[in-house]
């Protein structure tokens, strides 16, 4: 029987005839040829004002908290379900970090709760469209107008997803997009900010580029180039733009496939959702998402180790993903959780991941779902 890992990083193919170009045009640093058609294509799909690649998607989001000027003693306002990087991103210029528990249906942050958590020290709300669903943008965007407060939308996950006909990324100020061997487009390592609010992209290139206005001087634009504000090296290499490329290029068959697995994942377990067994996340009403992952909830916390357990006994391969941040030791000493939580903890427990990935078949769906099946009438 064939072992079923988690993940497996996606291949078009066509990523070595791609490098070997750039090899053969001979730039290797950033913001070559490669890096120029990435931003382009970005710009173009996603629609919005500016689309700088990064290092990484970690990097895009301090690229942000050093354009919104995050200084110490500010407060930053996210969910405590996510990754460290959100949260880093900002603490590392001091901000203290106020986080908000989640909507259990999509493990999003709860829009209702935004409002009460503002105080006149609040510079940023940070949103995270987890496994590539929306937020509730709408609200949120309302709050952000109304006290005057920047929206970062952590979109590392959700490249073409979609809500009320806009991608993800693109309804904040920023958005920040991954392309972690994790993602459903890769390239190793690398991310993307995306700015949507012109006034910011000046001196987004400039941060990007180590604080220099280089970018201009090889514009023809001034007569040299010099230190002008602080920044550092968000620049990838034009190898990682290069690989990057033809997956951007096929990112619309990629979702397709991973949709319909997505959707076989749904159908084989609709029965044990049925009957109470487990419970499906939701994609709320214009919504589109990606099907950047496939979970479950389960009963509890021991049942999740149990079918995770017994999954791999059987050489499949299931996670489950992130342990709230307000309860974590960082967490502690740099943030604090604003109100009840109420469901963070007790989701986070509950949701279990099963392998997804481009190269996954259907009838690995089926053996995976069928073992799953096996498991609970082994309970009953």
């Amino acid at each position: 029987m064939n072992k079923i890992p988690f993940n497996i990083p996606v291949l078009t193919g066509k990523e070595e005839e791609s490098i070997h170009q750039a090899i053969k045009i001979g730039k290797f640093s950033g913001d070559g040829d490669f890096t120029k058609l990435c931003s382009k294509w970005l710009e173009s799909e996603l629609d919005c004002k500016k689309a700088f690649l990064t290092t990484s998607c970690t990097h895009a989001l301090e690229m942000s908290a050093l354009l919104l000027d995050i200084k110490q003693g500010d407060e930053v306002i996210l969910p405590s379900f996510t990754f460290t990087s959100t949260a880093s991103a900002f603490s590392i210029r001091g901000a203290k970090l106020i986080f908000i528990d989640i909507r259990p249906d999509t493990m999003n942050i709860d829009e209702n709760l935004i409002e009460s958590a503002i105080t006149d020290k609040t510079k940023a709300i940070v949103v995270v469209h987890y496994a590539g669903v929306s937020c509730e943008m709408d609200k949120i965007m309302a709050i952000s107008a109304k006290y005057g407060i920047p929206v970062v939308e952590d979109a590392a996950q959700a490249l073409l997803s979609e809500y009320k006909g806009r991608k993800l990324g693109t309804i904040g100020q920023f958005g920040t997009i991954s392309f972690h061997e994790t993602k459903n487009i890769q390239c190793g390592e690398g991310g993307a900010l995306l700015v949507n609010d012109s006034q910011y992209v000046k001196r987004a290139e400039i941060i990007r580029e180590k604080g220099t206005n280089r970018s201009q001087f090889f514009r023809g634009e001034i007569n040299k180039y010099g230190w002008v504000d602080i920044g550092s090296s968000y620049l990838p290499s034009e190898l990682n733009a290069a690989f990057l490329y033809p997956q951007l290029i096929e990112s619309k068959n990629i979702t397709a496939k991973r949709l319909k697995l997505w959707a076989t994942y749904k159908r084989e377990l609709q029965s044990l959702a049925d009957e109470g067994t487990i419970e499906f996340g939701r994609i709320p009403e214009g919504c589109i998402h990606n099907a950047h992952m496939f979970y479950i909830k389960t009963k509890n916390e021991p049942q999740r180790s149990d079918i995770i357990t017994y999954l791999k006994k059987l050489e499949i391969y299931s996670v489950f993903h992130y342990l709230p941040l307000h309860s974590s030791e960082e967490g502690l000493r740099c943030g604090m959780m604003h109100g009840e939580d109420k469901f963070t903890t007790k989701e986070s427990e509950r949701l279990l991941r099963f392998p997804f990935f481009y190269a996954l078949e259907e009838k690995d769906v089926v053996r995976i779902t069928s073992c799953i099946k096996d498991f609970f009438n082994c309970k009953k």
